[in-house]
């Protein structure tokens, strides 16, 4: 019984005391007060400029033309992005679950010398500007690149390389989100089926399989939506023959200037991501509720007989050839110029492509990615406070899910409202240099939220009642108790909202100015233009932009704990 709680007149308990009932709001309206800000923030800068931009495109003279939704879906050109677009997000997340797989039982049972080295390298490319996964592999597959030069073979002019890059950018989804379970499961319960007579297989599929489908099916829904969403990587290697709902979305606002389209795209899109985005919620509670676990350090042990050694051996196979091969030809050709010729070319101002050396670009990435990681840390961690509680209402959980959508609404269409909504005072901000890190900080917000609220979770509610009790206000007790077990993770959700903004490439394209770009947009303009000499400098600005990114990943590795997000 708490007694702080309850009011003890004889040998009855009466009921709550007038101090809990005051603790009690306080703490409710402390809980309100917290997500004013990221509602607003959201509000402002997503909700707003998404609106915008639908009702551009829907609205004429007041009156919104539905209708428009047909016609548009009557397109047979529309039709067939539609229908690549689910086509390839289907094959790339069958691809990624069966070549994914081998890696998070290798990493969840296994334990070997160099194993969190090659963790951090596994989730290298999952933190990579997707520009910079498209050029790698462009490299490798294109006119051109390695394949091209030793076989003739060129796979650019084909979907297997968007196919290719898709799994090679989510490898890390399923090894971190499926490996992470599979490392808590109780090893001895598989034991038990196989002591009473079931064969490795059948104990496998009956016992550890049922176990692992909530995490498997979380793991391809964000491989679906991430996939379903892309444009960066198809911007790249699709060339005029394969397009996604993005890169439609893209090519419609910017190129052709049909927003009526554009409009009913971005619903379309918004729709299916929404849908995505409730399952995975249902898949994540699932497995948060269902399951007891164990502490992942008794689990791993070293590889045992010929099979687990050949296993753990076509997992570092995989991972050279799948991962660390389309790097190092990036890094290969950006140095193919004698006297690192493409990194000096930077320095130089042509007067076409950019309005400044492109060597600028490094410094405006990462003042943006700073200025974006302070935004997104501020916002995250408030929302996350917010919802720490788990007998939260329907409307914090709502906003909890809300936190989710700028993952996979249209970044292309976030980017241009930006340019329609926030054009009028007192939110004229067109020509302000807080327009980008505005921009990145909503790709960000989610990555803080699911870094820092397990561990907020995890914290005992019962420090936080005797700090009320002895009378500390609610910020008190969160400076006191929550941020020092907190710290870490906090850190680790600055790293990622800071990797995350540094490569963020569909919002920024529209809102980058021509004298301040960032480094995928500078990679984009660069190979966008014909010539040896750009695609040379587009490879050398995408190894920094790389390098960048593992020594923050690093970074973010050795800060690691296994009480923070999956991620």
């Amino acid at each position: 019984m708490d007694f702080a709680r309850t009011e003890v007149t004889g040998p009855e308990v009466t009921g709550p005391t007038e101090a809990a009932v005051r603790r009690d709001r306080r703490g409710s309206a402390a809980r309100l007060g917290l997500m004013a800000v990221p509602v607003a923030f959201f509000a402002v800068f997503f909700a707003y400029p998404v609106a915008a931009i639908v009702a551009r495109g829907l609205e004429v003279d007041g009156v919104w033309q539905f209708g428009r939704i047909g016609e548009v879906l009557a397109q047979s050109d529309v039709r067939h992005v539609l229908w690549f677009t689910t086509w390839q997000a289907v094959v790339s997340t069958v691809l990624t679950l069966l070549i994914a797989l081998p890696g998070a039982y290798v990493f969840a049972r296994f334990d070997f010398r160099g194993k969190q080295v090659l963790r951090a390298v596994v989730t290298v490319p999952f933190v990579l500007p997707t520009v910079v996964v498209g050029t790698a592999f462009l490299a490798l597959v294109g006119r051109g690149g390695l394949l091209d030069e030793l076989w003739g073979v060129r796979l650019d002019t084909t979907v297997w390389a968007i196919l290719l890059a898709h799994v090679f950018f989510n490898y890390a989804v399923v090894v971190r989100t499926v490996g992470g379970l599979w490392a808590q499961l109780d090893p001895r319960q598989e034991e038990a089926a196989r002591m009473l007579g079931a064969s490795p297989l059948k104990a496998w599929r009956q016992v550890t399989l049922p176990a692992l489908v909530p995490a498997v099916a979380a793991a391809a829904l964000m491989v679906f939506l991430f996939t379903f969403t892309s444009f960066g990587v198809v911007q790249i290697l699709g060339g005029p023959t394969f397009s996604t709902l993005e890169v439609e979305i893209y090519r419609q606002t910017s190129e052709i200037f049909d927003l009526s389209t554009a409009a009913v795209l971005t619903l379309i899109q918004f729709v299916a991501v929404g849908a995505i985005l409730a399952l995975h919620a249902w898949t994540v509670r699932r497995r948060e509720t269902a399951l007891r676990l164990v502490d992942p350090s008794v689990t791993a042990r070293r590889p045992r007989g010929t099979g687990q050694w050949a296993l753990l051996g076509g997992v570092l196979v995989t991972v050279v050839v799948l991962l660390l091969l389309p790097l190092a030809v990036l890094v290969e050709r950006s140095l193919d110029a004698p006297g690192f010729g493409y990194y000096r070319a930077l320095t130089r101002d042509d007067g076409g492509v950019f309005l400044v050396a492109p060597i600028e670009a490094i410094g405006n990435s990462l003042s943006y990615a700073v200025a974006a990681t302070l935004i997104a840390v501020v916002i995250g961690g408030l929302a996350s406070v917010a919802l720490t509680r788990r007998d939260a209402g329907r409307f914090v959980r709502g906003f909890d899910a809300l936190l989710m959508l700028p993952l996979g609404v249209s970044a292309v269409t976030v980017g241009f409202g930006f340019l329609i909504a926030l054009d009028e005072p007192p939110l004229d901000l067109r020509s302000s240099w807080i327009l980008v890190p505005l921009a990145q900080a909503l790709v960000g917000v989610p990555f803080v939220v699911r870094t820092m609220l397990p561990v907020l979770r995890a914290v005992d509610v019962r420090l936080r009642e005797a700090a009320s009790v002895l009378g500390a206000s609610p910020w008190r007790v969160w400076r006191e108790v929550d941020l020092p077990m907190v710290r870490r993770a906090l850190l680790i959700a600055a790293g990622f909202a800071f990797a995350v903004s540094l490569g963020e490439f569909g919002a920024t394209v529209f809102i980058a100015r021509p004298d301040n770009p960032t480094l995928p947009v500078a990679v984009a303009r660069l190979l966008g233009r014909p010539g040896e000499l750009n695609y040379g400098q587009a490879m050398a600005l995408s190894t920094i932009l790389m390098v960048v990114c593992a020594v923050a990943l690093l970074v973010l590795e050795r800060l690691r704990t296994d009480r923070t997000g999956e991620f």
